[in-house]
C-alpha cells in the first residue's frame, strides 16, 4: 500500500469538534462516509480543481463539494462581483432590483419556468415545492423518487419523524412506471405530487440515465391521475444542460427546483414552475424567510451563468466527461475489474457491484489508495467534472484509479 497521509490537524480539529458539536460534522460529511482515519475531515483552501486541507495535503477535487462546485474554487469574475455588491448592501428589509433579473433570466433558460421562487438550499426549494403542490391540488400523498433532502416527508431515517407525516410520503423505484402507475392508482384519490430526480442517482449506487420512455411515461402518469409533476434538478440543473434535464430529455415538468451549481457555490436555490401552479403562492400557500431575497448569492449566480454560457461550459463538460467515462471502462477492461461504470458525462461514477467475500475490503482499499495518492473521491456519492479541472487534472485522476484498481486487486482477486 502507499504511504498514509499525515492528517494530525484534522483529527485534532474532530477530537474538539465532537465536544462542541453532535458529531462534529454533519451528515454525509461525517468520516464513516468516507474512510475512517484515511481521509481528511477539515479542508483549509481551494483553488481550480484542488483542495488543500488543514494539514497542507493537496487533492485533485472530484466530489466538488456535493456538486455547487462546476467552474473551480475561488473563481475571481465572481468573487469581485460579490464583493461590489456587499459594497451596496445585500441583506435589507425588502429586495434588491437583481432578483427581478435573475428570475427573468431563469424563466429564459428553464423549460417549465413561467415564475420563480429563489431560496437558499435544495431543501428549501423541494419543500416549497411540494408545499405548492398540495396546495393547489388539496391533496396530501407525496409519491417520490431520489434523495430530496432532509425534511419530515422525505428523510430515509424515520428517526425523529411521526408516523403520520412518514405515511404520506410514499417511494417507488426509478425507471419502474408500472409500481408508479400501481402507486398512483392504489392513492388516486389523495396524491398531491410525484417528485422525481430525473436522472436517477440511488445511494451508493450506479447513476441511472433515464431509459427510452420513462420520463415521458411519467409525465403521462402524472397527466392521468391529476399529480403535480415536480423535477428534481439539484443536481442536474446547470450540469446535463443549461435548462436541466427536462431540456435535454425533452420533458417538462409542471414545476422544478434547482441550485447547486446555479452559483458555483454560493448558497441559492430556486423552485420555478408553471404559473398556474406557483399562483397559489400568492395567497393560499405561505412561505417566507430572512435570508431569502440576499443578493449576494443573486449576483454570482449571475456571473456563473454568465461564465457557463460564454465558455459553451456545458458543451466542453460533456465532451471531456464521455472520454473520461471511456477511460474509465478501459481501466475496468485492463483489470477485469468487479466495478460497473456509469453516470452522465458530467457525474461520473465507478461502483464496486461484485458481491463476495472481498467486496467491502476493496471499496475500503481503493479508496484509501486513491487518497492517499491525491485524488478526492468518495465512495458513496457519484463523481462531478469541473470546468477548472485541466487536462493534467484528469489525466492524473485516470492514473490514480488505475494504480488503486491494480494494488487492491492483486491484495483481493476476483475468485
Amino acid at each position: 500500500m502507499s504511504e498514509k497521509l499525515n492528517l494530525t490537524k484534522s483529527m485534532q480539529l474532530f477530537e474538539e469538534g465532537k465536544k462542541i458539536s453532535p458529531g462534529a460534522v454533519m451528515g454525509i460529511r461525517r468520516p464513516y462516509n468516507f474512510v475512517e482515519g484515511e481521509y481528511p475531515i477539515y479542508l483549509d483552501r481551494g483553488y481550480g480543481g484542488h483542495i488543500v486541507d488543514v494539514d497542507g495535503n493537496d487533492y485533485i477535487d472530484m466530489l466538488c463539494a456535493y456538486g455547487p462546485i462546476i467552474l473551480g474554487y475561488d473563481e475571481k469574475e465572481i468573487n469581485d462581483a460579490v464583493i461590489q455588491q456587499m459594497q451596496k448592501g445585500f441583506c435589507f428589509s425588502l429586495v434588491q432590483e437583481v432578483q427581478n433579473t435573475l428570475e427573468k433570466r431563469l424563466i429564459d433558460l428553464i423549460p417549465s419556468a413561467e415564475m420563480v421562487v429563489l431560496a437558499k438550499t435544495g431543501s428549501d426549494v423541494t419543500g416549497i415545492a411540494v408545499r405548492v403542490a398540495r396546495g393547489y391540488t388539496g391533496k396530501d400523498i407525496i409519491l417520490r423518487c431520489g434523495y430530496h433532502g432532509w425534511h419530515d416527508w422525505c428523510v430515509e431515517n424515520p428517526n425523529g419523524v411521526p408516523k403520520d407525516i412518514k405515511n404520506l410520503t410514499k417511494e417507488f423505484h426509478y425507471g419502474d412506471l408500472d409500481q408508479l402507475e400501481q402507486m398512483l392508482e392504489e392513492n388516486k384519490d389523495n396524491t398531491a405530487c410525484i417528485i422525481i430526480t430525473p436522472v436517477g442517482h440511488p445511494l451508493a449506487a450506479p447513476v441511472i440515465t433515464p431509459p427510452d420512455g420513462y420520463l415521458k411515461g411519467v409525465r403521462e402518469l402524472a397527466d392521468r391521475y391529476h399529480a403535480v409533476l415536480i423535477f428534481d434538478e439539484i443536481r442536474t440543473g446547470f450540469r446535463v444542460a443549461m435548462g436541466g434535464a427536462q431540456e435535454r430529455y425533452g420533458v417538462t415538468p409542471d414545476i422544478s427546483v434547482f441550485g447547486k451549481a446555479m452559483a458555483n457555490g454560493y448558497p441559492i436555490s430556486a423552485c420555478v414552475g408553471k404559473a398556474e401552479f406557483m399562483k397559489v403562492l400568492e395567497s393560499k400557500v405561505f412561505v417566507s424567510s430572512t435570508f431569502f431575497p440576499n443578493s449576494l448569492e443573486m449576483v454570482a449566480a449571475h456571473k456563473c451563468l454568465d461564465i457557463l454560457e460564454r465558455e459553451n461550459v456545458i458543451d466542453v463538460m460533456w465532451k471531456r466527461g464521455n472520454w473520461y467515462l471511456d477511460e474509465l471502462n478501459k481501466i475496468k477492461e485492463e483489470f477485469d475489474a468487479p466495478v460497473l461504470v456509469s453516470g452522465l458525462p458530467p457525474i461520473p461514477f465507478m461502483t464496486f457491484n461484485k458481491v463476495d467475500e472481498y467486496y467491502k475490503e476493496r471499496r475500503v482499499m481503493f479508496y484509501t489508495e486513491t487518497i492517499r495518492r491525491g485524488l478526492f473521491i468518495q465512495p458513496y456519492h457519484h463523481w462531478y467534472i469541473a470546468h477548472r479541472h485541466t487536462d493534467e487534472d484528469l489525466k492524473t485522476s485516470l492514473e490514480v484509479i488505475k494504480e488503486s484498481m491494480k494494488v487492491t486487486l492483486q491484495k483481493y482477486p476476483v475468485k
